[in-house]
């Protein structure tokens, strides 16, 4: 499998690059064109970023916080997003810097111990265990899952990225072991994900070209309050949904989120991630209270180009659950501090994939963007004067409910929308 592509690191900002060159000990590389720059990344040390690449110590597990494991994907067939060159991340040169002093080892010193210690054959023994994704991109392969333990491997957030990983994945590889001020193994390569070989899988169909069906199995809230009563019953949402909420400022398009993400938290196989861009930082700490801590924290006075990248992060993770046969929720608050063709992006993910799994995205935003297939429309009127459910049935709707609640479903839900037109 291809490590780095020549065509890759010359689409790469010069910025990438430097990281890159810095991950793999290259001296002196800040003095050279970008042109002389690639040649030296892909003649001297390309093989190492691979094997080498941002390796753990205790200090970077115990500050990355661990994602929850999904478990065995039952629901669908499996299929994979084309895999992508390895390259180190921004974030992973942060870990790196963020280290203690006296466990950082020097850029030039690290080339060379690599050169010396990462012959072939090295790799003492093969792992086989299940993958974990950390919040910095990385994992670690849980050999006893899903309670860590010391004989964990570390799975460097080039290896996830290039071969999609996701928690829940059943992976097996060759370790190498741990260098001096590492705690942990770390995985070589990844030669198998779930029973196959990795190539297999990075070789299947991408995301975006599996074939879709408009949503036709319904989330159930199994909820008593009004609100959310009225949502699964006159706006039902399915797998695959692609909704948003929508309203003024205080008509508790938030508050509708929250109380959606409650009814759905911790339902077995459902992959639920929740994404905070744009919010108020006193409504970071409510958030947190809730059943699932936020993946990416951004208050509104985050940049659009920084709340986009958040919100495509958890995005493409979720990606990988749905095409593997899993069902995944993310749950943004919100989009409006994001460029609007981000928002799109984002909202065109979900879909319900019909030879393998399931997106759902729900979000808050002041107007639909086009392309939902729910939206959820609050009244500022009713919620300020704490009528509920606060809802504006003729600006709500979802496209092809009967799908989702039957014909006879469909038809009640068109009689309460003529009732509230006035007609």
């Amino acid at each position: 499998m291809t490590v780095l592509d020549r065509s890759e690191l010359q689409a790469s900002p010069l910025s990438d690059l430097h990281l890159i060159a810095d991950q793999i000990g290259l001296e002196g590389f800040r003095r050279l064109r970008k042109a002389d720059l690639i040649d030296a990344i892909l003649g001297e040390k390309a093989e190492e970023v691979d094997n080498g690449e941002d390796s753990p110590t205790e200090e970077s597990e115990r500050r990355a916080p661990a994602r929850r494991s999904r478990g065995t994907r039952s629901r669908r067939g499996s299929a994979a997003g084309k895999a992508t060159a390895a390259e180190a991340s921004p974030v992973e040169g942060e870990e790196e810097r963020a280290r203690p002093a006296s466990d950082r080892v020097p850029a030039a010193r690290r080339g060379r111990s690599r050169s010396a210690q990462e012959k072939p054959g090295e790799a003492e023994r093969t792992a086989e265990g299940v993958v974990d994704v950390l919040g910095n991109g990385s994992a670690f392969l849980r050999v006893e899952p899903p309670e860590p333990s010391e004989e964990d491997v570390y799975i460097s957030a080039a290896q996830v990225r290039r071969c999609e990983l996701v928690s829940g994945d059943r992976v097996t590889g060759p370790v190498r072991t741990p260098r001096r001020s590492e705690r942990y193994s770390s995985l070589v390569r990844i030669d198998t994900i779930n029973g196959q070989s990795a190539d297999a899988v990075s070789e299947g169909t991408r995301y975006d070209d599996l074939p879709v069906s408009y949503p036709n199995e319904r989330l159930a809230f199994d909820s008593e309050d009004p609100t959310l009563k009225a949502i699964e019953w006159l706006m039902p949402l399915g797998r695959g949904s692609r909704a948003v909420i929508v309203g003024a400022a205080r008509a508790g398009k938030s508050e509708t989120l929250r109380q959606i993400l409650g009814a759905l938290a911790g339902r077995e196989g459902l992959e639920t991630t929740l994404v905070l861009v744009g919010v108020r930082p006193e409504e970071v700490a409510e958030w947190r209270q809730g059943p699932i801590a936020p993946a990416a924290t951004l208050t509104f006075a985050a940049s659009p180009d920084a709340q986009g990248q958040a919100v495509e992060a958890s995005v493409e993770m979720a990606k990988r659950v749905a095409s593997r046969g899993g069902d995944a929720v993310v749950l943004i608050d919100g989009l409006d501090g994001l460029h609007p063709h981000s928002a799109r992006k984002a909202l065109a993910a979900a879909r319900n994939l019909t030879e393998a799994g399931s997106l759902t995205v729900i979000a808050t935003a002041a107007r639909p963007f086009g392309g939902e297939t729910t939206v959820i429309a609050l009244d500022a009127v009713r919620a300020g004067t704490g009528r509920l459910p606060a809802l504006d049935l003729v600006a709500s709707g979802t496209l092809k409910a009967e799908l989702l609640v039957g014909e006879d479903g469909a038809a009640a839900i068109t009689r309460e929308r003529a009732a509230a037109a006035g007609d």
